[in-house]
This record gives structure tokens, sequence and C-alpha cells, in this order.
């Protein structure tokens, strides 16, 4: 798991965090086995809160971890409803109120964020709202992130024992196909430069030929068409294909109709055993 990744994306949420909801303060981290360990900060003054390690049920955050919902509190140093093992690190910050909100997926927290002021005044509804918003984007784009590691995985696993030419079963080899087809989807939404390249990668080492765009034979599809036609390899209607790539259904028929030219075929069933044959699908 792509620990800075993840972090970078806690630290981007923190910021957006800042401008949506004007809290000064705001600080957070992802959630480990042992508890939340804060990582990242934006508009602390001391260093003390730096990575503090928030176990459940203790303080706050412990708190949050505890019942995968939000908290809040408008005087952190007297509120009688949360333990007091983190008094030193919050109050030399000068927090007073302060709100913390999970980013759950699954019921599971998997990262929690902080906003706080200088002030023992309850923070008000806007300001939870929008801490509860950035914890949703999070939660939503982490669930992302582990679901492309853990079906990358599945592919550098195929990659590899293809290389050694110890094939998988049919039926890991449907899983590792759909993989790559949702895989080769999903990195021309990556913002990560370095996650979109091993996602490419990763789906060159599965084909036979030297590219995942080009066969041995000289016959080379577009990324876009070669996306199409890994879907189709699904079992997927134009209409799915769309979808899944967010475009229309009729720039999917022209991608398709394009590696069609291309293949030398008139069906879809015969562009895909054609795609395989060329090297262009796992």
């Amino acid at each position: 798991m792509d620990d800075l990744g993840e972090r970078s994306v806690v630290r981007g949420a923190l910021l957006r965090l800042r401008r949506t909801s004007g809290v000064p303060v705001a600080f957070g981290g992802l959630v480990a086995p042992r508890g939340m360990r804060l990582t990242e900060f934006s508009g602390t003054t001391t260093g003390g809160l730096r990575d503090l390690l928030v176990t459940a049920g203790n303080g706050l955050g412990g708190r949050v971890l505890a019942r995968a919902g939000a908290e809040s509190v408008a005087d952190y140093a007297s509120d009688p409803r949360i333990t007091h093992e983190y008094d030193r690190p919050v109050l030399d910050e000068g927090l007073r109120a302060v709100a913390a909100v999970p980013a759950v997926v699954g019921g599971v927290a998997l990262a929690v964020l902080y906003g706080g002021i200088r002030e023992p005044l309850a923070l008000g509804p806007r300001v939870l709202a929008a801490m509860s918003a950035a914890a949703a984007d999070v939660a939503t784009e982490l669930a992302v992130r582990r679901e492309v590691e853990r079906r990358l995985r599945t592919l550098e696993t195929a990659a590899i024992t293809r290389a050694a030419r110890e094939l998988p079963s049919a039926p890991e080899w449907d899983e590792v196909r759909a993989a790559h087809a949702e895989l080769r989807a999903i990195s021309r939404e990556v913002a990560d430069p370095g996650l979109r390249r091993r996602l490419l990668d990763v789906s060159e080492r599965l084909t036979a030929g030297d590219t995942a765009t080009e066969a041995p034979g000289g016959v080379r599809l577009s990324e876009r068409e070669l996306d199409v036609v890994a879907l189709v390899a699904l079992g997927c209607t134009n209409a799915e294909v769309a979808r899944r790539l967010e475009v229309g259904a009729e720039t999917v028929k022209s991608y398709l109709r394009g590696a069609m030219r291309k293949l030398g075929t008139h069906t879809r069933t015969a562009t895909v055993v054609a795609a395989r044959r060329a090297g262009l699908l796992p």
C-alpha cells in the first residue's frame, strides 16, 4: 500500500477543508491496526501533535475511532466526555474547540480529519458539514486507491507467472482480464503519475506484444480503442463501455469501428479474438 500517496490524499483534504470551513487549524492521519497517527497538518504553529498515536477510546479522536462517527467538543480541556491523555499537545497548540470526523468505508474508519479553533466556542453546522464532506471525499479516494492496489497486485502476480510460462487457470485468467480492462479505464482518470505509469506498465507486461497498443504484426490501436476492446472482451455492451469510460455511446462505436478496421474484423467477437492473437489483450 502506498502510504505516501494516501497521506497526500489526507493532506489535500485538509487544505480544502480550511478553505471551505474557515477553521484556522486542520490536521489528521491514516488509521492503522495500532491506531491513528497524526501526520498531516495545516495551520499548526507547534510540532507537539506531530506523529502522535491516537488509540481507540482515548481522547476525541479515540472516540471517533471507537464509534466510526463524528465528534466535537466546545472546550477540549474541560469536556467530560473524553479522556485527556492528549491534553498537553492539543493545549500547547492553543486549540479549544475541536471536531473530528472519520473517513469511513464499509463501517471502518480509514482516516480521521480534525478541525479546530483557538476559542472555547461550539463549532457550527457549516463547519461540521464541510468537515463531513471532506471526510467523504477522502473515504471515496482511499477506497478507490486500495481497490486499484488490490487489482494491481493480482495483475502483477499474473505478469510474473506469465513471464515464467506458468499461466493461471482459466477462472483466474478471467479475473486477470477483468482487472486489466478495469484498470486501463481507471488509469485515464488517475491524477498520480506514478500510479498511472505503474498501471500501464503492468498492462504491457500482460500482453504478448512489445507494448500494450502495438502488435508484433504492426497493427496499432489507440489507447482508447484498446480500452474499448478490453471492455468488450468482458461482454460489456456499448452502453456499459460508455458508462465505465465516461464517454458517449457514439464515441464508443467510433472507437470500436476504428479497432475493427485496423484488425480487419467485422464482429465484436472476432475483434476480441484478433486483439488477443495480436498480443493486444491478455
